[in-house]
């Protein structure tokens, strides 16, 4: 859920699925003919206190990169209680997206 059409600083969404959505805010936003990217930083009421930013980019060997950069500490007990599983999980969340853009950028011949 979001609260624009677009990744433009300002707009807030919610990340998640079902009882583990939580609340973030677009911070910056780039477009350029060979790059588009886009950060968020969490809001109160989220598990963790950071930010994360997604890059995809067209490089001059016409090669398509996906690029997640993330960085963030605990900012509930239950992210704090989670530990190591805790990173595990933003990790298996960030091969998610790059799995989802493979599946939308393959075209079938």
């Amino acid at each position: 859920m979001t609260s624009g059409p677009t990744a433009e600083p300002g707009v807030r969404l919610t990340v998640g699925v079902g009882p583990l959505s939580v609340p973030c805010e677009v911070v910056w936003s780039e477009r350029t003919e060979r790059r588009t990217g886009w950060g968020y930083g969490t809001l109160p009421g989220h598990q963790a206190s950071g930010e994360e930013a997604f890059y995809v980019e067209h490089d001059e060997r016409d090669r398509v990169w996906f690029t997640v950069f993330a960085y963030s500490r605990p900012a509930r007990l239950p992210m704090r209680l989670a530990g190591p599983f805790a990173v595990v999980g933003q990790h298996a969340y960030a091969r998610l997206c790059g799995r989802a853009l493979r599946r939308l950028c393959t075209v079938n011949a």
